[in-house]
């Protein structure tokens, strides 16, 4: 399918690509916390006929420097733009943090129709790295809205990694001591997806060696069913932090970090999660299935 790109300077750093005759889905793409600009994600969805819009959500021009009291307003107006373009049906997929941020977007803007939360959390986190301050320290809430920061779980500072000094560190035992350290802060952090107006599509690795998606997926899914919403939950037991949509590269091996899973089993997650995902952001026409 033939798409046209077009980058974007402005309220933000992203890329905008769309298929060239037009779809009433637009989607907003957000990555996880390197905050970066998916292109190749974007363009996979665009040739499956949706409006794909990807933006650098902090670390840009105006933006905080880290994943500290970021505006939710940065997605709102992203839905602003997809709106514009004509998108008549509203989808935001996020990985990690950006699944994070794509829950509490449909949570506070009703427009969005569906969200795609990869390797999710039921509840909202500190800060990852520095406010526009420059401090890391005392720890913040990721998020705001309308110019209040989020109830959030902080982080036990005492853990210690139980991988040898120099190599690459797996962090869900510290996600999972600090639930326990701070219980009495889960409540109001928990991220409200009940609410939601949004359909919920999650998908989840058993394996996830950066926090424990799966088990906060499973949290979400039962929220949403308590509620009588609609939600889909896609696991696999043997795949990680980073599942991989058919037609993706191989994610690269991180120096610092452990992410779980096996490049074949995230692999497969994503060739599962697939045909959902497309139907999740079906205009009511079939989605187009390339190879």
């Amino acid at each position: 399918m033939d798409i046209t790109e077009h980058e974007l300077a402005d309220p933000w750093e992203g890329l905008l690509v769309a298929p060239a005759h037009g779809r009433d889905v637009g989607v907003l793409v957000l990555a996880g916390s390197s905050g970066r600009i998916e292109r190749e994600r974007a363009r996979i969805l665009a040739q499956q006929g949706v409006t794909a819009l990807t933006i650098r959500w902090f670390a840009g021009p105006g933006q905080s420097p880290g994943i500290c009291e970021v505006p939710l307003e940065t997605f709102t107006s992203a839905v602003d733009v997809l709106q514009r373009g004509g998108a008549r049906r509203i989808g935001i997929l996020g990985v990690s943090k950006g699944a994070e941020a794509a829950l509490l977007t449909a949570v506070h803007d009703s427009r969005v129709d569906i969200v795609v939360a990869l390797s999710p959390t039921s509840r909202v986190w500190c800060n990852v790295g520095p406010g526009r301050d420059g401090g890391h320290h005392p720890y913040r809430s990721s998020w705001t809205w309308q110019g209040r920061p989020l109830p959030f779980v902080p982080m036990d500072d005492s853990w210690t990694s139980p991988e040898p000094d120099g190599g690459p560190v797996a962090i869900r035992s510290w996600y999972e001591l600090s639930e326990r350290t701070f219980a009495h802060l889960l409540p109001p952090a928990e991220i409200p997806v009940e609410a939601a107006r949004a359909d919920l599509l999650l998908i989840a690795g058993g394996d996830d060696a950066m926090w424990p998606s799966l088990p906060f997926a499973e949290q979400l899914a039962q929220r949403r069913r308590s509620a009588g919403a609609t939600v889909r939950l896609i696991a696999r037991a043997d795949a990680g932090h980073r599942p991989r949509l058919p037609g993706e590269s191989p994610a690269s091996a991180s120096p610092h970090f452990q992410y779980g899973g096996t490049p074949e089993a995230d692999a497969l997650l994503g060739k599962a999660a697939w045909p959902h995902i497309l139907d999740a952001f079906a205009d009511g026409s079939p989605p187009v299935l390339t190879s």
